[in-house]
């Protein structure tokens, strides 16, 4: 059980993908400028990662080698095809304000390190939970991202206003910088900063 509860929380601190392994940094920058897109993005990669690492965690006896890759690209892909008909049947504006993003989880280096790593040595269940470990390790840090671009940026919060007309009127200002991809990036930073300092304590 402990073991378990460890594949969940670990990707959240000591072995986050996106702060400690550094992965997945490209859709951190691109998808965090606001805070319901990164939300969504978050959920859908846990949701591929998880189910992309069970189904190869039962296939992987079967698997050839040489052909491991392709069979790991055929089940992520068909897993993500899933994930963005969903979401543009049921969310079509966050769908398009993803846009691309969604189809380039296909390449996530998350999803498929984890396939790569962890599922093809591992039995379903416990791939299954490394999966959800991982994908929220990732979108932790997304919506942390979001949540500091987004109030700061926009004075919103799920679209929401959240600062108050009276701070405008007494002289606040949006940082646009805030929106711009770069802020994700020094955000990030930030992040792992702290996250170093806290762990030499």
């Amino acid at each position: 059980m402990s073991n378990n509860l460890k594949l969940i929380t670990a990707p959240l601190r000591k072995a986050n993908p996106v702060t400690v392994l550094i992965l997945g940094i490209c859709s951190a920058l691109a998808v965090t400028a606001k805070l319901k897109p990164a939300i969504v993005m978050a959920l859908s990669v846990t949701v591929v990662t998880a189910l992309s690492n069970l189904v190869i965690s039962l296939l992987r006896k079967g698997i050839p080698s040489k052909i491991r890759i392709i069979v790991q690209l055929i089940v992520v892909a068909t897993l993500v095809i899933l994930v963005d008909q969903f979401l543009k049947a049921f969310m079509y504006d966050v769908s398009k304000q993803l846009s691309v993003f969604v189809g380039l989880i296909i390449t996530n280096c998350i999803v498929m390190g984890r396939l790569e790593a962890f599922a093809m040595s591992h039995r379903p269940w416990e791939s299954f939970l490394d999966g959800i470990g991982n994908g929220l390790g990732y979108g932790s840090i997304l919506v942390i991202v979001a949540f500091v671009r987004e109030l700061f940026g926009s004075g919103t919060l799920l679209g929401y206003q959240v600062i108050t007309q009276g701070l405008y009127d007494f002289g606040y200002v949006n940082n646009s910088l805030m929106i711009l991809p770069p802020m994700a990036l020094i955000i990030i930073g930030i992040i792992i900063w702290l996250q170093k300092s806290e762990e030499e304590k």
